[in-house]
């Protein structure tokens, strides 16, 4: 039952409950910030909770219930499951006959109406309306429930932590809600001046811009993004998201809030707010709803403002396991075997934010046992793994992956993982280690796996070195999976697949492939998750032999495929055929120019 409430603010104009004017200041709010116009109201102080939700039921023709002295019958709200109370935000008010009259906050739910009928057997579901305050209080009172929804987020740099009460982990919808309330109580106001510092600290204190700031965050958590960007336009501020490897803009905010809500997350990283013309990094440590992250933000000056990326590392979720990382069976008995060796260089390789070092990541996982000696050199250090020493890049104190190196030589490692190999100095203490008895992992960014051996020699490597050390190099790419809620099948020609490698007898045979619908699970993408896509380059003699000669990097990938490497698209496409991934994604992460 899809219900409309566009004419709900001239209503509470003809109730005499708003003037005119204050209807007209609201729809202003409304422009600037997008948001249900009740709600903006409300916001605005210019009407009560309760008053604006009589009104809006009266507009719907629906019965309006006051919880605060409404007595409820215990036998009649028990007829329906407190789970499917509180995910509803709903509760049964009275029951005549084989009728359930329910309270709710959402009226255009009818999966909740289903729901109900189901749970509590009743032949038909009357909503009312009710204020979201006094239906949740009467769940609590109901149900003796004591969940508060209360979070843990820092106010400030540092490790520093406090509780906020009242922001629960509930969908983007409330966040929203959250986000336009804060807005509202923040207010248009004159921009203030870059060298105004200490105005600038004191407006970013301010409990809304708090608030909003807060709000962005846990809506990326909620929504399962990776990173957040926060962008200064010319006319507001841009939020995006990126889920699943592709960026989603999710909430346009007014330009008034640029300079306050940057200068608040800055000083939540321990930046310095009264620096604007240079790029600065900084971390913030988030505990929320019982799980720790860590943001890594990085501030960029650009025309428009500072902008504002932050990635969020789930320190308790971290994809450790190569069974879990979308190996083929093959591919994956090659990795621990070339990785069980006493010595040599595994090298992983593809763009940022590949997965290069998760895979990393879950070999140590697998190599780890208290007779190995394992170091790593990382920039960041992103997890922390358990019986691993890990030491992270800190450059002011002039501790770099090539001195960190040198250090390590010293220390008896049996393993030593270099989060990227940057320069030749890294790159040639890197290779001495290997060739002095030790396995040492690293990643290097090029497109696929023959590449990486050219990139050695580019940055100065001695062929013959490489040759002598380098067992195995991994290239990788991560795409998007169908969402398995809205997955369907369709066919297509044989021949649509064969710039994957796909060969086939008849080219008009059809194939059955799959793809996602798009539904709520997947904000209507037709993706859910990620899986890796992965080509596999063994050494052998031939191969080594090439290299010495500096051959081109054409005979490279064809040794390389005689010794049987599977190329990216090949794998991508096995992938398809599953019904794992979709040929569109394949090529968007895997084909480039001239592919």
């Amino acid at each position: 039952m899809a219900i409309a409430r566009k004419d709900l603010g001239e209503a509470l104009v003809v109730k005499g409950k708003l003037t005119q004017a204050q209807l007209t200041e609201a729809r202003d709010v409304q422009r600037m910030a997008p948001g249900d116009i009740g709600r903006i109201i409300v916001d605005l102080g210019f009407v009560d909770v309760k008053t604006l939700t009589e009104v809006w039921a009266g507009t719907l023709g629906m019965p309006f219930v006051d919880l605060s002295s409404q007595k409820l019958d215990a036998a009649v709200v028990n007829s329906v499951p407190e789970h499917l109370a509180k995910r509803h935000k709903v509760i049964p008010v009275s029951k005549q006959g084989n009728n359930l009259l329910v309270a709710f906050v959402n009226p255009n739910d009818p999966v909740a109406v289903q729901d109900l009928r189901l749970a509590s057997g009743a032949g038909l579901i009357k909503v009312a309306l009710a204020t979201e305050d006094d239906v949740m209080n009467a769940i609590d009172r109901m149900y003796k429930s004591g969940d508060s929804g209360t979070e843990v987020l820092p106010m400030g740099g540092g490790d520093a932590a406090v509780q906020i009460p009242g922001m629960g982990a509930g969908g983007g919808a409330n966040l929203s809600s959250e986000l336009r309330q804060a807005i509202a109580g923040f207010g248009a106001r004159e921009e203030i001046s870059d060298d105004d510092t200490e105005s600038m600290a004191k407006v970013s204190e301010e409990a809304p811009i708090i608030r909003i700031a807060y709000t962005i965050v846990q809506r990326a958590i909620v929504d399962g993004a990776s990173d957040i960007h926060v962008e200064p336009d010319r006319r507001g501020v841009r939020v995006r998201y990126r889920i699943d490897g592709v960026l989603h803009e999710v909430m346009p905010l007014p330009k008034y809030i640029d300079k306050p809500l940057i200068s608040r997350f800055k000083i939540m990283s321990d930046m310095n707010i009264a620096e604007r013309r240079v790029p600065q990094d900084g971390r913030i440590p988030i505990r929320w709803d019982n799980k720790d992250y860590d943001l890594r933000v990085s501030c960029l000056p650009t025309v428009h403002g500072e902008k504002i990326v932050m990635r969020i590392l789930d320190k308790t979720n971290i994809l450790i396991g190569l069974n879990r990382l979308g190996f083929s069976s093959e591919v994956q008995s090659q990795i621990e075997e070339l990785t069980a060796q006493p010595n040599g260089m595994f090298l992983t390789t593809g763009p940022t934010g590949s997965g290069k070092t998760t895979t990393l990541y879950s070999v140590l996982h697998k190599l780890n046992s208290v007779e190995k000696n394992i170091i790593t050199i990382e920039d960041p250090v992103e997890y922390q793994l358990s019986g691993i020493s890990q030491v992270q890049v800190h450059k002011k104190a002039g501790l770099t992956f090539a001195n960190a190196m040198r250090s390590f030589l010293r220390q008896d490692p049996d393993i030593i993982m270099v989060g990227e190999m940057r320069d030749l100095e890294t790159a040639e203490i890197a290779v001495e280690a290997s060739l002095t008895g030790h396995l040492v992992l690293s990643t290097l960014h090029t497109n696929d796996a023959p590449s990486a051996v050219v990139r050695l020699v580019d940055m100065g490597v001695e062929p013959y070195l490489i040759s002598a050390t380098v067992i195995a190099c991994l290239a990788q790419r991560l795409a998007r999976k169908i969402c398995q809620k809205c997955k369907i099948t369709y066919q297509v020609p044989a021949s649509e697949l064969r710039r994957f490698g796909f060969r086939n007898a008849d080219p008009n045979e059809m194939i059955t492939l799959h793809k996602g619908e798009g539904c709520e699970v997947c904000k209507f993408t037709g993706y859910k998750g990620r899986i890796g896509i992965y080509e596999m380059m063994r050494i052998n003699d031939e191969i080594r032999e090439l290299m010495v000669r500096r051959a081109p990097l054409a005979d490279l990938r064809e040794a390389a495929k005689a010794n049987g490497m599977h190329e990216l698209k090949e794998d991508g496409l096995d992938k398809v055929l599953a019904g794992i991934t979709t040929p569109e994604e394949v090529m968007r992460v895997v084909f480039t120019a001239g592919q």
